[in-house]
């Protein structure tokens, strides 16, 4: 599968993680690498370390000047396709990828790839446990932190890369083909970015652009017609409603018509994580996963931070951050997964979205606490559904007024449906702040 880079010259565009990594990579396969960054490199050891490397940092913007002797350019996924540099290097025939592409050229060992719009990361560590409990070795990699490109460098033909893969980084594939494919789900999301909904599928889709018979695709089988043409791929489904290669009967998970585990014992609460467990399953067995390995994983598996995490309670009330929950779908699932009454957090970042799909999932929600840009929104959702509002500065101040709101049987619950960016960093910088609020009660 490794590709020759060796005397190519390629572009590295942008200094993130990814970009770091791929300038790496680049340099072990012999490329001529030019990295070019909007920032600034003030790091001395750095630019030291990349000449020493043989690299030319072009800092501060990006000329295309660059683009006259470039063979390939390796991009930041987060940098988008419109900024003038890369619109000439596509008027130029240029080939345009990201760093998983490079990656994929990298390794001969198989790949597991997920993206959704919901419960990648999730699926990606469910997966994960399950194959190392059954005594084989998962990297996990990708949109998850640990770049892809890394993993690739480290991992042997008996490895298994576990890698979670996001609508931008799918932008960017040529040859990348998983062995096995693995589709969440896939709703409206990053329209911002992608500027339709149309276009934002079409870069989830890239993943199968090519996968035959010879590989597997495991998708949502409530989602099923969005596959165009299965002629040519081997597809497996799992769906909580109805009879699938994975499937929830009569509150068994079942795999291939085999009862597993009830999923009253399953550690990962919530109809969504249902599914996100069905999902891996099928990724999982199809890499050799045992049985026991899979029921051991589901009795012991806890959430992830910032997704439906657990904290634990104080005055006999549940506390759940849920922070990733960046967007109405997500908390949508937060929602619908308790039966007692619940005061919800929420707010952030205003990209302009209606907040009217939530209305109907507020059965058990006694009270809004909200904050940041769109707390006038909340507050208006509150007033349309008859629901309490109260207001904060930020997720800190939320669960310390909240725990002074909270009756004993009742869950908090932090599941902002917004972006974060209009307080913090990221969503990890935020649901810290929430921990780190609700650590501090009965202090």
């Amino acid at each position: 599968m490794t590709h020759s880079f060796e005397n190519k010259n390629v572009v590295v565009l942008g200094y993130g993680r990814s970009g770091r990594s791929a300038v790496s990579a680049l340099v072990s396969l012999g490329a001529v690498v030019t990295l070019t960054t909007n920032e600034i490199i003030a790091d001395e050891k750095v630019r030291q370390t990349m000449k020493g490397w043989g690299v030319d940092i072009v800092d501060g913007h990006h000329p295309t000047s660059l683009l006259n002797d470039a063979e390939l350019i390796v991009k930041n996924p987060g940098i988008p396709y419109t900024i003038p540099f890369l619109e000439t290097a596509a008027d130029r025939d240029i080939p345009i990828i990201t760093e998983v592409e490079l990656a994929y050229h990298m390794t001969d060992a198989p790949i597991i790839g997920i993206t959704g719009t919901n419960g990648k990361t999730t699926v990606t560590h469910l997966i994960g446990e399950m194959l190392e409990r059954s005594g084989l070795s998962p990297i996990l990699c990708g949109n998850i932190g640990y770049p892809a490109s890394e993993a690739a460098a480290e991992a042997t033909k008996d490895d298994i890369l576990v890698m979670e893969l996001s609508s931008f980084q799918l932008m960017g594939v040529k040859d990348f083909r998983p062995d096995t494919a693995v589709f969440t789900n896939i709703y409206e999301a990053h329209i911002d970015y992608h500027g339709s909904r149309e276009s934002y599928v079409q870069a989830k889709m890239n993943l199968l652009s090519n996968m035959d018979r010879h590989q597997t695709v495991v998708f949502n089988g409530m989602q099923r017609d969005m596959l165009e043409d299965t002629s040519n791929l081997h597809v497996q489904y799992f769906s909580t409603l109805e009879n699938a290669d994975a499937f929830i009967n009569e509150g068994v998970i079942t795999y291939e018509g085999k009862p597993l585990i009830h999923v009253d014992q399953v550690k990962l609460k919530g109809a969504h994580n249902h599914e996100n467990i069905l999902a891996a399953l099928l990724a999982a067995k199809r890499h050799g996963a045992t049985d026991e390995a899979v029921k051991e994983t589901l009795l012991n598996f806890g959430s992830i931070p910032h997704r439906m995490e657990h904290l634990g309670e104080y005055g006999d009330v549940a506390y759940y951050n849920d922070s990733k929950a960046t967007n109405n779908l997500a908390t949508t699932f937060a929602l619908k997964s308790f039966d007692e009454d619940v005061i919800w957090i929420a707010g952030g970042l205003d990209r302009g979205q209606s907040l009217d799909a939530l209305a109907s999932h507020m059965k058990n929600v006694r009270m809004i606490i909200t904050f940041g840009e769109t707390k006038e929104k909340f507050q208006a959702l509150a007033q349309v559904t008859k629901k309490a509002v109260l207001v904060s500065e930020n997720p800190y101040e939320a669960v310390q007024l909240a725990a002074r709101q909270a009756l004993p049987g009742e869950v908090v619950l932090f599941s902002p449906a917004c972006a974060s960016w209009d307080q913090y960093k990221d969503y990890e910088a935020r649901g810290d702040h929430f921990k780190e609020g609700f650590s501090m009660l009965g202090r």
